[in-house]
């Protein structure tokens, strides 16, 4: 109860960070103006100068806060973006349920939060070329008794709103208690309050590598890939978010970035 009520909580404050900023857009645009200005490569941006991007913090290794800076595998892919428009990049901490309706963008550029491409997002938003591929997994405690899915109905299973991880949850007939993101399901999964996660293979994966009272009891091949959001019909921003991860796929960077976050067993 008290993870939920953390869970409220956070969704709370997030929505109000994401309509701060809104408020700071129109503020920079001039008094109400809310036209995008458009950055020197021509492509409109919410703010002049800058790259404003919507994550959902935190979701490490993808995104989360180090030292006092946001960093992660889709940040390091963001400031890439950033680079190839020559702007400054600005991260907009927002809850995933707004990323993944496509609400996010009425205040944002880009959303970059690990968003597994499907067709019901591609109804409300446009998709960059995907830059991982990231199937589903099932991550128990040692002493559960889970051994896999079957095992884990009647158990206490968590998954993270709004994520294909939920839906799934749901096709195969498992009650999952929600969390509002990853770090409160993995901090329910680490004190004991649920048996098991259901989730992607790299954030899961990441948050038990180093803890062995917990392993990956059974993956799920649901051919996920994971892709840059765009405002429907943004095709310019489109070619130009596509023509940086094809830079990084060519030149060996998103390799890197994937090991660096990942380790060698990266997909």
């Amino acid at each position: 109860m008290q993870l939920k009520s953390l869970a409220a909580a956070k969704m709370t404050a997030k929505a109000a960070a994401l309509f701060a900023a809104g408020a700071l857009t129109l503020t920079a645009c001039g008094g109400g103006n809310s036209t995008p200005a458009a950055s020197e490569g021509g492509i409109q941006l919410i703010n002049a100068g800058k790259l404003t991007v919507c994550s959902d913090i935190p979701y490490e290794p993808f995104e989360f806060e180090k030292d006092g800076e946001t960093v992660g595998f889709d940040v390091d892919i963001a400031k890439e973006v950033a680079k190839d428009l020559g702007a400054e990049l600005s991260i907009v901490d927002s809850s995933f349920e707004a990323i993944e309706t496509g609400t996010a963008l009425t205040q944002c550029d880009l959303g970059i939060s690990s968003i597994s491409i499907t067709d019901t997002r591609k109804s409300v938003m446009d998709f960059s070329d995907p830059y991982l591929d990231d199937d589903l997994t099932l991550v128990a405690s040692e002493d559960s008794g889970i051994t896999g899915l079957d095992s884990a109905k009647g158990k206490k299973v968590g998954v993270q709103q709004a994520t294909t991880g939920a839906d799934y949850a749901e096709e195969q007939g498992i009650e999952a208690q929600q969390f509002e993101d990853t770090g409160l399901l993995v901090q329910a999964l680490q004190a004991g309050t649920i048996d098991a996660a259901l989730g992607n293979q790299s954030v899961l994966g990441y948050a038990i590598k180093d803890d062995p009272k917990f392993k990956s009891v059974e993956d799920f091949a649901t051919g996920e890939k994971l892709g840059i959001s765009v405002k429907k019909g943004n095709t310019a921003m489109l070619e130009k978010v596509n023509g940086t991860l094809e830079r990084l796929e060519g030149d060996g960077s998103l390799e890197k970035f994937k090991t660096t976050w990942f380790g060698e067993t990266a997909k």
